[in-house]
């Protein structure tokens, strides 16, 4: 049960949906962020930019958000019809190194990782490694972003205590939402 009463049910209305439509006026700029962080036209896909998402996440020990931006991942990757999503996700998570992505986007992993920690983790090392690999300064810049953001919303989440479904196919109806719809509907009580 969350932390304070929110005016909706928990499991209608899990994880950050339930902060969001208790403060629509808040939800509306968060989810524009989102919107544009991990959906507007970009060189890095959405399935990269979701994956980005859920390792944060997961660092961070969010269960609810890591498991939707994974979910979410999954989803983006499998609407570009790339290879099994979930496989890429749960590799990545694992283990970095090893995962089957680009050089590219294990660098901006890595940076994504590093702003997790603190922003000051971010070196110049790990910004030329990036740009070894081909990263452009709009990918650096929404890769730092993306990852404090997440950092924010992973805190919003678990700060007020909301409630996380358990199974991973409890988030495959939000996934399918989000790639049909994207974050800027407004949740409804």
């Amino acid at each position: 049960m969350a932390y304070i009463d929110l005016g909706v049910d928990e499991k209608t209305f899990p994880g950050i949906t339930g902060p969001m439509s208790y403060r629509p006026e808040t939800a509306k700029p968060l989810n524009e962020l989102a919107e544009v962080l991990l959906r507007a036209p970009h060189s890095l896909p959405a399935a990269d930019r979701e994956l980005i998402a859920a390792y944060v996440s997961g660092r961070n020990e969010c269960e609810f958000c890591c498991n939707s931006h994974t979910a979410f991942a999954v989803a983006q990757y499998a609407a570009a019809d790339t290879a099994d999503g979930a496989s890429i996700v749960a590799q990545v998570r694992a283990d970095l190194d090893s995962a089957p992505v680009t050089a590219k986007l294990k660098a901006l992993l890595r940076i994504a990782g590093a702003v997790q920690q603190t922003g000051r983790a971010v070196t110049p090392e790990l910004i030329e490694a990036a740009r070894a690999e081909g990263a452009t300064d709009l990918e650096l810049h929404d890769t730092v972003l993306i990852a404090a953001a997440f950092c924010m919303f992973n805190r919003y989440v678990d700060g007020l205590g909301t409630f996380a479904p358990p199974a991973p196919e409890d988030y495959t109806p939000m996934a399918q939402r989000i790639v049909e719809q994207g974050y800027g509907i407004p949740v409804q009580r």
